[in-house]
């Protein structure tokens, strides 16, 4: 098996080796039954430090590396994706809880996420600049040296790879911490899928483990680069940290994405967007659809069929049945859900279909009549939820699609596309999606929020990934040595 246990069960990967992890073991569960899958080795802060001085290590020889072995790795890694998806797809499905088709989709995404990193060795890394000397004067873009990524727990694979591919293609060394509720997935693998397609002993660390890991991250003198998957709350910790030790965070953080459907949409076509956009993953996406805005025009008969069409989804194991919606990651996070749907509904909100759950089994649930001050219209829920709200014109649907601080995704429905692309000029976020809802990932595509959604794109697409994981070091050469008057 790919991922055979007795390789990295108890383990973490320090050096091109599974050993044990000083902070321990902890049980990989499964959300829908409870089960333990297995034990992930738990990394400390002492492991970090010497996973850190292994990759800077490892680092120079791995940028000095002709440019095409370099991309044959980042080809090979691609395949392996491919090859073993079944088996990966097995482990999304059962330690994240994840449907079949959100785990394949990962998968895939992971597989194109290193086949444009291979693109990206072979491509011109500097320009030359004018001069008023008689020299030759360069911007040459060289390596950060090595680039810590924290991931978290609701899509591991894509939220790990995409800035793991990049880093290394570009010659780095990487540090990983995955969240430990995932860390097979998250981790395990793509520690298994690079050591199969020959990456260099060192460059690539796996260390699960806690905010003690990461912070010891953050601080490590050898860590140059942050890049940072995560909550807002725990965005601007890291940020800071970050700015205290002088160092370059890349940080993709929460959304609270607003759906808005103009008074010309299509109902059926609309609903079948919201439907997926706020359920899809059990809402555990940062691109979540979280706010509905409807117009009044539209606004009873699309809260009438999407709470119809939200009581009909199956809820299940996605292991064993044909389901809609899996379970959430944890018991802590079910609590938090059912917390802003109740307290909503304290406020007035109307309950039009779920707000239950079974186990770790959230109901799709439809939140009537919210306005800014609902807790489930101003927070991130990070579950199957979807508020809406009513607007009469499109100043009003612009007021309410920037009451919020994120600023990730956006979609809006209309049949007049032109309108759709002006009413979006009008709103900050980092996606658009007219006629689609905001739930979008593609390997080549610039990724990333403003405002508390994040530090703006720098995942996705060659621009991106280059600004994010080298710097930038002006070069001069001349001819013969100038002479100075002292």
């Amino acid at each position: 098996m790919f991922l055979d246990a007795a390789q990295w069960q108890d383990k973490v990967f320090i050096g091109g080796s599974w050993v044990p992890g000083s902070g321990g073991t902890a049980d990989v569960i499964e959300p829908a039954t409870g089960a333990s899958l297995g034990r992930i080795g738990v990394a400390g802060a002492d492991d970090l430090a010497r996973a850190a001085e292994s990759a800077a290590a490892a680092q120079r020889e791995w940028a000095a590396t002709p440019h095409p072995q370099r991309a044959a790795v980042l080809r090979r890694a691609a395949a392996l994706w491919a090859e073993h998806a079944e088996e990966i797809s097995w482990w999304n499905i059962r330690e994240v809880g994840a449907v079949p088709g959100m785990a394949g989709f990962a998968v895939h995404v992971a597989e194109q996420e290193c086949y444009e990193a291979a693109a990206l060795p072979s491509r011109p890394y500097g320009e030359l600049l004018p001069s008023e000397e008689p020299r030759l004067s360069m911007a040459r873009r060289v390596p950060a040296g090595v680039v810590g990524v924290i991931s978290p727990f609701n899509v591991p694979i894509i939220l790990g790879i995409r800035s793991v591919a990049p880093a290394l293609a570009l010659g780095n060394a990487v540090v990983l911490k995955p969240d430990p509720r995932t860390a097979v997935t998250g981790g395990v693998t793509v520690a298994r899928v690079f050591e199969e397609a020959g990456l260099p002993a060192g460059l690539l660390q796996v260390l699960p483990g806690g905010a003690d890991v990461g912070e010891a991250m953050v601080t490590h003198p050898l860590v140059r680069v942050i890049s940072f998957t995560g909550s807002t709350e725990a965005g601007r910790r890291v940020g800071e940290l970050a700015g205290r030790h002088l160092k370059r965070a890349h940080l993709e953080l929460g959304g609270n994405s607003a759906l808005i459907v103009l008074e010309d949409a299509d109902v059926d076509e609309a609903v079948n967007l919201a439907t997926w956009g706020s359920y899809f993953h059990q809402g555990q996406i940062c691109m979540t659809t979280g706010r509905h805005l409807v117009h009044e025009r539209l606004y009873d008969d699309f809260v009438a069929r999407l709470a119809a069409k939200a009581a009909a989804l199956p809820v299940g194991d996605p292991a064993r049945d044909q389901v809609a919606l899996g379970p959430v990651i944890d018991i802590r996070q079910r609590d938090k859900i059912h917390g802003v749907v109740t307290a909503s509904v304290d406020h007035g909100a109307r309950l039009a279909a779920g707000g239950g759950f079974e186990g770790l089994f959230y109901s799709p649930t439809v939140l009537a009549d919210v306005s800014p001050d609902t807790p489930a219209f101003a927070r991130e829920i990070f579950g199957p939820v979807a508020p809406v709200a009513r607007f009469s014109t499109a100043a009003e649907a612009v007021r309410l699609a920037t009451a919020t601080e994120f600023g990730l995704s956006l979609g809006i429905v209309t049949r007049d596309v032109m309108r759709g692309l002006d009413l979006a000029d009008r709103l900050p976020t980092g996606i658009v999606h007219v006629n689609d809802q905001t739930v979008n990932d593609e390997a080549n595509a610039p990724f990333g929020g403003v405002g508390a959604s994040g530090t703006g794109s720098r995942f996705g697409g060659a621009a991106a990934n280059v600004d994010a994981f080298t710097e930038t070091r002006w070069v001069t050469v001349r001819g013969q040595a100038p002479a100075y008057p002292f």
